[in-house]
């Protein structure tokens, strides 16, 4: 079990990137949502023990891990956002000394390498240097490194970063059956890469968790408020400006808008079934219109 309480990083000049966040996870993945800026990636450090945090603890079985990072890092796993590589070894070597660094053994690590390596599709590359990798080949080696010592938790920050569409699909499968026995935590602004894997969602922006719960959960809270309408181009600039619109799809015939709203935005308009997708724009649009971006007092949201 790993526990955030009440994390807040203030960084110089007094911009805070998480404020009073409480989080509780146990085994199987929890995804977390929020467009760039939300603070996603200064919680994810927190939660490795690679940033201290400006107050709050972070739980691993009822240690502070702050106070104690050891106890959690010898069962972590983690990939961040930016992850760098030493250019002129091959995966195999950087694996290899990343292992070392791990404490594991020569003989473990060699076959936890080659295991890894075909897992992430980069066998045929082992005999090239990074520095030759492209930026998809480079996360996955990054996603390598973060299962080396098969840890318990393992958080991943913008893992998909760079992958195309048939290596985001198995990276996102890998993650589902990694979960069935340890702690993931997925951390990304978009949104179909939890919404197939994940059943535990939270949301956040401006440093703040907007809502947690299933994608059910999240769902009904924006049930019978998305329309689509079809209208002509030249109406599109002020339906923009006056509704929140979460898809375009322009047509030989019009433009048909999807949109949020309580009530039809045009007598033609069709109420549709909401995605996760308009429930996520949903609550970032509504903490951005309501929660000042600077140092707030108290957690507000959609609770």
């Amino acid at each position: 079990m790993l526990e955030l309480v009440d994390i807040n990083k203030v960084y110089r000049g007094g911009k805070r990137a998480v404020d009073g966040m409480t989080m509780r996870l146990e085994t199987g993945m929890l995804g977390l949502l929020g467009p760039n800026g939300a603070g996603k990636s200064s919680l994810m450090r927190i939660a490795s023990t690679v940033t201290r945090p400006t107050s709050g603890q972070v739980l691993f079985h009822g240690t502070d891990v702050v106070a104690k990072p050891d106890v959690l890092r010898r069962t972590l796993g983690y990939l961040p956002q930016d992850f760098g590589v030493y250019p002129h070894l091959t995966s195999r070597e950087f694996l290899s000394y990343l292992a070392a660094a791990k404490g594991l053994s020569a003989r473990s690590a060699r076959a936890r390498i080659d295991e890894l390596l075909e897992l992430v599709n980069l066998t045929e590359a082992v005999k090239r240097p990074l520095g030759k990798y492209s930026g998809g080949m480079l996360r996955r080696v990054g996603i390598a490194q973060a299962l080396l010592a098969d840890p318990k938790v393992l958080i991943v920050d913008e893992p998909t970063a760079g992958l195309d569409p048939e290596e985001r699909v198995r990276f996102r499968n890998l993650l589902s059956d990694l979960a069935a026995n340890r702690v993931v935590m997925l951390s990304t602004h978009i949104v179909s890469d939890v919404e197939s894997v994940a059943s535990d969602i939270a949301v956040m922006a401006g440093g703040r968790l907007l809502r947690r719960g299933s994608p059910e959960d999240l769902l009904a809270a924006v049930e019978g408020r998305v329309w689509e309408v079809l209208v002509d181009p030249a109406d599109l600039p002020a339906l923009q400006r006056g509704q929140l619109v979460s898809r375009l799809i322009r047509t030989s015939s019009g433009v048909r808008v999807r949109l949020l709203t309580h009530v039809p935005p045009y007598p033609t308009a069709q109420r549709v079934e909401p995605d996760l997708e308009d429930a996520y724009l949903a609550l970032v649009n509504h903490a951005t219109q309501t929660v000042p971006s600077t140092v707030p007092t108290e957690q507000t949201g959609w609770q």
